[in-house]
């Protein structure tokens, strides 16, 4: 007997997104600032850092002009050495040539294991450098799980992996309430169960103006800056402080700001001999690079990377 099926009988895949990412988007990853550094997105300066001059470099936030051949210089080194540490180094495409700070990619991207957060600058000069890099995401296959909209604002140096399950996401002057609970949601939404929510303070933008992990369990921190209860949670984690008290170095000489290559090892800018002796005693392996020229523009390694792929620890 004929046996008639009325209508379409089919049932959805349950598999999960990250089970399956791999294979239909690409090996892309991150969940913490110190596993293996795989890939990175990076944007060479190009024509937008040719007009800096002493009559508006205030005008976008940095702290004096900046040569711009010495500049991509120097930010040639630093993907030379990613390079030669096996990371794959892809570059933004089609950036538009009136966004001088377009070069400091943390802020455009905050990577996740299922892909990347595409960030809303917070200063109008600054706004509109996010579509060339969600055009090169795409490009590339990395998926895109969130872009900021609405009244948020969110840049990617306002959040750092601690581990898969702890992330902490800062607000100030770059990241509003808004843009943090978009991001918290969507990394709730992946399985972060502890989001560290806490102040970023009037003399820092940033996060990594006064922490950064350099280890597993180690963390190089400006404890001035740091609240009680951000250190508390931290602590509770068994995350272990290296605090650089030299305010010089972390202030002007941006010592916090650097990029693990791997767990224990990390590059960061020369000049810092102080910071670098603290790390150095505390069994973190050191590479140091100039960054004096990109410093004008009041950014350094870790503002310059985009991580897309770290393995996980």
């Amino acid at each position: 007997m004929e046996v008639k099926v009325q209508g379409e009988r089919w049932f959805p895949s349950e598999t999960k997104f990250a089970e399956e990412m791999k294979e239909l988007w690409g090996n892309w990853y991150c969940d913490s600032e110190v596993g293996t550094l795989r890939a990175v997105l990076m944007h060479r300066p190009g024509k937008e850092i040719e007009g800096i001059t002493d009559a508006n470099f205030a005008e976008y936030r940095f702290r004096a002009p900046i040569n711009p051949e010495r500049a991509r210089i120097q930010q040639d080194a630093l993907a030379d050495l990613y390079r030669q540490h096996g990371v794959q180094v892809h570059y933004v495409q089609n950036q538009r040539e009136d966004k001088p700070n377009a070069m400091f990619m943390r802020d455009l991207v905050f990577m996740t294991p299922e892909g990347a957060i595409v960030c809303r600058p917070a200063i109008p000069s600054r706004r509109g450098e996010e579509k060339a890099v969600a055009q090169t995401l795409t490009a590339l296959g990395v998926p895109i799980l969130k872009t900021i909209n609405g009244d948020g604002y969110f840049e990617g140096a306002s959040a750092m992996w601690i581990d898969r399950e702890t992330v902490i996401i800062g607000t100030g002057s770059r990241t509003n309430d808004s843009g943090a609970d978009q991001v918290e949601a969507e990394l709730r939404n992946i399985g972060v169960s502890h989001v560290i929510r806490t102040q970023i303070p009037y003399g820092s933008i940033h996060l990594d103006g006064y922490m950064n992990m350099v280890d597993k369990k180690k963390m190089l921190i400006f404890p001035w800056h740091v609240t009680y209860d951000c250190a508390k949670a931290l602590l509770d984690k068994g995350i272990q402080f290296i605090e650089a008290t030299h305010i010089p170095e972390v202030k002007q000489g941006m010592a916090m700001n650097i990029v693990a290559l791997a767990p224990g090892k990390v590059v960061m800018p020369s000049g810092n001999p102080e910071t670098r002796t603290q790390l150095v005693s505390e069994g973190i392996e050191v590479i140091e690079i100039d960054m004096d020229e990109i410093m004008n523009g009041w950014g350094a390694i870790h503002c310059m990377t985009a991580f897309l792929k770290r393995d996980p620890i």
